[in-house]
């Protein structure tokens, strides 16, 4: 377990203000307790100062996980988010989009967003901006990527992508070997 380098935190922030913009500051100065960013094993958790000073009695091949597991670097550098990171994108997000009842389960299962399962969308969201999906009842079941901005999803047809699948609940089941 150690600290981000610069190259890594760079990637890491840019990667977080494509879905919750400005509000990254309240992921580190937080009220209740300072949380920091720590990364092991190529994956990045994000983790309470205490527990981290607690953990790090514990040797490196020992410890399996720490905190929430934000996502991991790939071998080429870049930063993929994962599920494990989606209470705290849904909580600071700047852009959603609610789907009906019929999109709910064709998302869960790893498609994209079509138009036609779109219930409401946040006003003024630009294309390719990074979006937390919920259903009608408020429940956060993934984030994307927006395939067009609010004006021009208006003007497509029921069919044509609104929103990219980027991750979804169902990973849970689907991914639970690799995801931890």
């Amino acid at each position: 377990m150690r600290p981000l380098t610069d190259e890594e935190t760079k990637v890491l922030f840019e990667k977080l203000t494509k879905y919750i913009g400005r509000n990254i500051v309240h992921l580190i100065d937080r009220p209740d307790e300072p949380y920091c960013f720590r990364l092991q094993k190529d994956r990045v958790y994000y983790v309470s100062e205490e527990i981290m000073r607690k953990a790090a009695t514990i040797g490196r091949h020992n410890l399996v996980s720490l905190g929430v597991c934000f996502g991991k670097f790939t071998k080429t550098g870049k930063f993929r988010l994962h599920i494990t990171a989606l209470p705290l994108l849904a909580q600071y997000s700047k852009y959603k989009v609610w789907v009906k009842p019929n999109g709910e389960m064709p998302f869960l299962y790893g498609n994209h967003v079509v138009k036609a399962h779109i219930g409401r969308v946040t006003e003024d969201m630009p294309e390719h901006q990074g979006v937390v999906i919920y259903n009608m009842a408020d429940v956060p079941l993934g984030f994307g990527v927006s395939a067009r901005s609010t004006v021009d999803m208006r003007k497509v047809d029921p069919t044509g992508i609104a929103v990219f699948h980027q991750a979804d609940n169902g990973e849970y089941l689907r991914e639970e070997d690799s995801l931890f």
